[in-house]
């Protein structure tokens, strides 16, 4: 591809191109796993049950949860249509990426930049699973690029647009708006340039035309940037308070950031430890070699990192995934570094980096759990109850309150043909919740049932030992096993009375 071919068609149309290929091949391979049965559970309540949850536990999730409460009224709710609107972000998160490439340097930056974002196992993952984040991640690279127009060409639909993205952005994302402060840096940066260009003292800024055209005054470039975070303070500030209260129960197993987790974080938001030093790598020396070029993606990677990083020291918030928005950043530094060689060894890099990524490429198709190790097959025990199943079948969850979500599992499987929920008392959407409430009369609940089907967390070899509580007595006493089978993660029992 030479240089005037690139110049042939639109810089971003190869590398979203790509990136949907990437995201679509295998998009319904992996089966939900629970954070995506979460957005299922949310997503398929009505409007009221969708408040009830934001107002109750899930209120930064919220925005998301209303947007794909729309798109499966129209697409409906297979594996393919809950995760297309993120292979769809993921696309324009590439194709943005290209054209922000271009506007901070040029076309072939633009390109190589998309490209590699293209190819990383994380842009997959991620584009291949029903959550915020890779909708937040095309909202951050397009909030960017309204902003670097905005600065070189204020106007008040500039400014209007990039309100717009920003205020967006933080509705699908709390812990991105931490852009903000690479953004910041932006607006500083160009004010000096403003004064030393043409503001008093400097020089006059000139039209191609050979006549003068006044330039923006600094303080002026300030307010307008103030004035576009009115409308994101006013929409994103009443949601983070409330996020604020549910955050014990939401981040309840997230541990406090050390040092060591700055070390891993490539690697995660790559989704794979190789790939992510090479990103790494390169991004360092087109940092190094940017010089003011790469100022506002050198900060909008390392200020969002460090933010929640020194955030996650004093309460838990340090997730990788969370900050999977700047690994377009991170590309576009590399694509600086690879600009610098021949094309064809550029490529050659790009499709090594590809080539890294494969196992990893495929690993995600098989399951979405991190770590892999961690996959629970919903699915398998999903057909063995729908074959099996007979009228007048119950089924018993152990736990009901953990994140694995054990009944999401088995009721998106099934649907309609999942046994009665013998101990179920109030469900998920009156409850307000992302969990059921349980009878704690269990022996009463279970009088009438002749045969359980029992589903655990984790492999078990005695299942019924395994329940705890008054639910494990009131099971132990009436029922016995009549068979086990232990599935990744989850363990399947069919219980029979007794006598």
């Amino acid at each position: 591809m030479s240089g005037g071919r690139l110049r042939s068609v639109p810089v971003w149309l190869v590398p979203a191109t790509a990136t949907l290929l990437a995201t679509l091949a295998g998009l319904d391979a992996a089966q939900p796993w629970r954070d995506e049965l979460a957005t299922w559970s949310a997503a398929t309540r009505g409007l009221s049950g969708l408040f009830r949850l934001a107002g109750t536990i899930d209120a930064a999730t919220g925005p998301y949860y209303l947007l794909v409460h729309a798109w499966l009224a129209v697409a409906g709710d297979s594996v393919a249509a809950l995760r297309l609107p993120s292979a769809l972000a993921m696309a324009a998160t590439a194709g943005l990426t290209a054209v922000l490439g271009h506007r901070l340097w040029d076309a072939r930056v633009g390109t190589l930049a998309g490209l590699l974002f293209a190819v990383l196992p994380g842009t997959s993952r991620y584009g291949q699973e029903a959550r915020p984040y890779a909708l937040a991640g095309a909202l951050a690279v397009l909030s960017t690029l309204l902003l670097v127009d905005a600065l070189r060409r204020p106007s008040r639909r500039r400014w209007a647009g990039y309100a717009a993205a920003t205020t967006a952005l933080g509705l699908t994302h709390l812990v991105a708006l931490t852009l903000l402060a690479a953004h910041a840096v932006a607006v500083l940066t160009a004010t000096r340039a403003v004064r030393a260009d043409g503001g008093p003292g400097g020089r006059s800024d000139r039209s191609s035309d050979g006549g003068q055209r006044r330039p923006p005054v600094p303080g002026r470039v300030v307010r307008w940037w103030f004035a576009a975070l009115v409308p994101v303070a006013a929409a994103v500030v009443p949601l983070a308070l409330i996020a604020r209260g549910q955050r014990a129960r939401q981040l309840d197993w997230v541990d406090a950031a050390r040092p060591g987790d700055l070390a891993a974080l490539a690697g995660g938001v790559t989704q794979s430890s190789v790939v992510g030093g090479v990103l790494l790598g390169l991004a360092a020396l087109g940092a190094a070699r940017a010089g003011r070029r790469g100022l506002l993606p050198v900060s909008c990677v390392l200020a969002p990192v460090l933010l929640l990083f020194l955030a996650g020291l004093v309460v838990p918030l340090w997730v990788p995934r969370y900050l999977v928005f700047v690994v377009p950043f991170g590309c576009l530094l590399a694509g600086a570094a690879l600009a610098s060689a021949r094309l064809p060894a550029a490529l050659a890099v790009v499709a090594l980096t590809g080539l890294l990524g494969l196992p990893d490429q495929a690993a995600l198709r098989r399951t979405h759990e991190w770590p892999r190790s961690a996959t629970v097959d919903y699915r398998a025990v999903a057909e063995i109850v729908g074959s099996g199943r007979r009228p007048g079948d119950a089924v018993v969850y152990s736990p009901r309150d953990s994140w694995l979500f054990l009944d999401l599992g088995l009721r998106y499987h099934l649907g309609g043909r999942t046994p009665q929920d013998a101990l179920l008392v109030e469900g998920q959407e009156r409850r307000g919740d992302l969990w059921a409430a349980e009878c704690d009369r269990p022996t009463e609940c279970l009088a009438e049932v002749d045969r359980v089907w029992l589903v655990l967390a984790g492999r078990r070899s005695e299942p019924l030992a395994a329940v705890p509580g008054v639910k494990g007595d009131a099971l132990r006493d009436r029922f016995a096993v009549a068979r086990v089978w232990p599935h990744s993660g989850i363990t399947l029992a069919l219980l029979t009375r007794r006598g």
